[in-house]
This record gives C-alpha cells, structure tokens and sequence, in this order.
C-alpha cells in the first residue's frame, strides 16, 4: 500500500493574485501601446482591417491569460507547510510541483519585499541550500518573519543533532 502525502495546508496571502497581476500588467503597457500605434497607422498605410483586427485579438487574449486568469490558478495551487524535518512547497499552473527541502540541508533563510509586495505589506520567504534556493511568496510580512524564525530555528535544531 502506497504512502500517499497530502497537499502542504497553508496558502499564501489572497493580496499575491493582485501583486501578480499588477507586475504581469507592467509588460502589456508596451504590447498595448504598440497595438494602438498599429490601429492608428493602419489607415495611413493600408494595412489590411484583417491583421489590426487580429492584433487586437491576440493583445486581448494574451492580456485575459497571463494577467487575469494565471494569478488566479497560480495562487490557488501555491501552498507551502514546514514540519520539523522539512519544507514542503506545492506550486505550478498546469504542471504542478511539490518540494520537499529537508531541514538538515536549509543553509539560510531571507527575507525580501519589493515596492509591489510592500505597497501590500507582503513578503517572500526565500530558503537556500548548497544546491538551489525556494520560494515561498507573498506572505503577510508578519507571517513571513516568523516563517523565516521558525524555519531558521529548525534548521539550526538538525545541524546541532548532526
């Protein structure tokens, strides 16, 4: 019979969908300036109604997915929990990967806030081995620090028992 894992319990903080979309929109600024510009020269030059119409499709489109619908999916598969001899990190959009960073290998643990996560007063968690560093986002920065303590004092706790 299998061991199966449940999913890690706790989510990020419900303000990460609004932090994402608003640095996903950043880019878009320019793609919709350039289809606008489009739209404009598009009598100038005889461009056929056809292709501006179809820019305007694929901005629309592009700008529904990446800034309206991917936060929400992504927040709703981001979840983390850290028992005492792990860290256990789920997250993905179609793809979805699970973590297990075992507390014996966290070589420090940080914390960092941007403008937009700080404008939300949210933080990110960010736990490095020798190998490779995780993430846990925006976290309500409360929470974030005292993420950040727990897992540091686990973390030492193992390294003392080594």
């Amino acid at each position: 019979m299998r061991d199966v894992r449940q999913p890690p319990r706790n989510y990020i903080a419900k303000d990460a969908v609004k932090v994402w979309r608003i640095a996903a929109s950043l880019p878009f600024i320019l793609l919709w300036a350039a289809v606008i510009a489009l739209s404009f020269l598009a009598q100038r030059f005889s461009l056929p109604l056809w292709a501006v119409l179809t820019a305007w499709g694929v901005v629309v489109l592009a700008t529904y997915l990446v800034v309206v619908l991917i936060p929400s999916i992504k927040w709703r598969r981001w979840r983390y929990e850290v028992f005492e001899q792990e860290i256990d990190i789920q997250h993905g959009i179609i793809i979805i990967q699970r973590t297990l960073v075992p507390m014996i290998r966290v070589q420090h643990v940080d914390t960092k806030q941007g403008p937009i996560l700080k404008y939300f007063k949210l933080a990110t968690v960010t736990i490095s081995t020798a190998a490779t560093t995780h993430e846990i986002p925006a976290l309500a920065e409360e929470e974030a620090s005292d993420l950040r303590d727990k897992i540091s004092r686990l973390a030492r706790v193992d390294e003392d028992d080594v």
